[in-house]
């Protein structure tokens, strides 16, 4: 499916984090619909090295790439070295998904790093090339502010929200001093959909449920679960928004997310109708102090500015996901 009239083919396009969930989705829209395209995949990959909460340093992984046809790099954006390297590959666009986004890594110095100081040398190489850069932002920049969220209105709570918001002040200050370049944030919501798997216990609500579901276990929920909402979106008008953006034109920050919240019991009970278990559902008291109970993406200017239109409901996206939630349980969890 094509998002946008304008025809890549023949394009130079750098994926950071191209290994990644987000980025290797993007990284085959281009290929299945530009076949001529050039796409650049630069990812760290992951290896044994862990941060101190004990999660894994980089979710990047191969087989998220299997039947990816285009130039893989493996790469560390904190290594100016290795990003001088594609400084000769003249890039028209920049999808700049690369970034440490496990919300929970206390080492504030590498997030700031890793999110902040290298996005600037994303931002220099671009201006060389002058390429479009789409790069991701975070709803994490709003904190527990209230809903809908608005692009203004940030609180971020961690450092991996206060990373993502300084990208942003990063990104304005280099558009108003390079008036010509096109440089966008999106703000993504919670995602959920294909290639998610490797993001381990940082994978979505809706893949996590599901692989209990798959495994015979009565769905896990806090009490109240009703009434605990967020914006879930499918990864394909994620793609859709990265797609939009890059041929906007514009620049600034835009919210990426459907605008109709959901409970986490939807995803358990609309799973259970996909899968066709009636396992119920398991309640258990809510263990965190502050818990954010309700977000909504204000996604107005992105549809007025980049023509953004989200299409997949709740149902339709796990609809769409099961089949590779139920391939998943079998072939990774189970042989993994």
């Amino acid at each position: 499916m094509h998002y946008s009239e304008t025809d890549f083919n023949q394009k130079n396009i750098l994926i950071t984090g191209g290994a990644g969930f987000i980025g290797s989705n993007l990284a085959f829209y281009f290929q299945e619909n530009y076949p001529t395209c050039n796409v650049v995949v630069f990812d760290l990959f992951r290896s044994e090295a862990t941060f101190s909460n004990g999660n894994l340093k980089s979710f990047g992984h191969f087989k998220n790439l299997i039947g990816f046809k285009g130039e893989v790099i493996s790469g560390d954006i904190n290594d100016d070295e290795a990003l001088n390297k594609l400084s000769s590959y003249r890039f028209d666009y920049i999808f700049h998904e690369a970034a440490i986004s496990d919300t929970t890594v206390l080492d504030q110095g590498i997030m700031v790093k890793t999110n902040v100081n290298a996005f600037k040398t994303i931002l220099e190489l671009a201006k060389v090339n002058h390429s479009v850069v789409v790069y991701a932002s975070s709803a994490a920049t709003y904190g527990d502010a209230a809903s809908p969220q608005r692009v203004g209105h940030e609180q971020p709570q961690n450092v991996y929200g206060f990373s993502k918001l300084s990208m942003d002040h990063l990104a304005r200050e280099f558009c108003a001093q390079n008036p010509t370049m096109s440089v966008i944030g999106l703000r993504y919501f919670n995602v959920y959909g294909p290639r998610e798997y490797f993001k381990n216990t940082t994978a979505s609500m809706v893949l996590q449920l599901g692989l209990q579901i798959l495994s015979g276990k009565t769905p896990r929920l806090f009490y109240g679960s009703d009434k605990i909402v967020r914006d879930f979106i499918y990864i394909d008008d994620v793609v859709q928004a990265n797609i939009k953006a890059a041929v906007s034109g514009k620049s600034g920050v835009y919210n990426v997310g459907t605008g109709n919240p959901r409970s986490f019991q939807d995803i358990a009970d609309i799973l259970q109708k996909e899968l066709g278990t009636a396992l119920g559902t398991a309640y258990f008291t809510n263990p965190y102090r502050a818990y954010q109970m309700h977000t909504e993406a204000d996604i107005s200017f992105t549809c007025k500015d980049l023509g953004y239109a989200p299409r997949v409901s709740l149902e339709e996206g796990i609809k769409a996901y099961v089949p590779e939630i139920q391939r998943i349980f079998k072939c990774e969890v189970n042989h993994g």
